[in-house]
């Protein structure tokens, strides 16, 4: 779904396969209301950023469509078909993979097992399942080296790699398995400038590579505008417009975060009365 702004009529992209749509999912912590029927699309090779201010529910929007937790009210379709997922590794089995401001790696452990959590290779011997070790040693390299980040060993426990490493490590993940669509969660948060470049890369290649969907969440509008598509604008749970990048400009983005733009709207409607 695409607003606009001046009508706030919906428009649609008729050209393009739906991968992911959203129809008034609605999420509340207590009294709190983190999500107000929000309604939005993704299409099918298109990278779509999500902004918004602290508090706007963009996080909470990413961790329903991860299956961290389910919606109050709404529904998710993924390519036409209603999905409920009860789990992250329910939506992983359905080609969603999530890369989370976090990171959510487990530092005890090294980078072959964080990258097959959950997926880890077994054979069956005499009714027994043995870890297939040797296999994912190699595919972890492999995923690795595709991403072009140097690492000391595939064995090194987390806890003692580098930022940059321990962010390609949590990448890797979409990298090998995200085939439907990918959620980037700040994936640039707390890296430095060339990290950052690195990363921002990555994303940009391995949409080319796969032609997987994304929804990429950033208070960075530079890096928003330099990956993204069309950019939706999230505000206090809800959806407030959306915009292909091609025909706005940051400022407009920020007005729309910070509700400045529907402020002089209702001014001029005003004075025009």
């Amino acid at each position: 779904m695409i607003l606009n702004l001046e009508t706030g009529k919906e428009m649609q992209n008729p050209e393009k396969k739906v991968i992911l749509k959203v129809e008034g999912v609605s999420k509340n912590f207590g009294s709190i209301v983190a999500l107000n029927n929000v309604s939005l699309e993704v299409y099918e090779d298109e990278v779509v950023g999500l902004v918004g201010d602290n508090g706007a529910g963009k996080s909470t929007l990413i961790k329903i469509l991860s299956g961290v937790f389910p919606a109050d009210k709404g529904e998710i379709y993924l390519e036409g078909k209603q999905v409920h997922f009860r789990s992250p590794s329910d939506a992983q089995s359905h080609g969603v993979e999530t890369v989370y401001q976090d990171l959510a790696l487990c530092g005890n452990l090294d980078a072959v097992a964080n990258l097959f959590i959950g997926r880890e290779i077994y054979r069956d011997f005499l009714g027994f399942k043995v870890l297939q070790k040797s296999e994912m040693d190699k595919q972890a390299a492999e995923v690795l080296n595709r991403i072009g980040t140097e690492f000391p060993s595939v064995h090194e426990l987390m806890e003692y790699m580098s930022g940059g490493q321990r962010q390609t490590v949590a990448l890797g993940r979409f990298v090998a398995w995200g085939n439907k669509l990918i959620l980037l969660d700040e994936p640039t948060a707390a890296l430095g400038v060339r990290e950052t470049g690195h990363v921002l890369g990555l994303v940009a290649k391995t949409r080319k590579e796969k032609g997987v969907s994304m929804i990429l969440i950033s208070h960075n509008l530079q890096h928003v505008f330099q990956i993204a598509d069309r950019i939706v604008v999230m505000r206090h749970g809800e959806v407030v417009g959306a915009r292909q990048k091609s025909q706005t400009t940051p400022d407009e983005i920020v007005s729309m975060i910070t509700g400045a733009v529907f402020i002089n709207r209702e001014i001029k409607e005003d004075s025009a009365l």
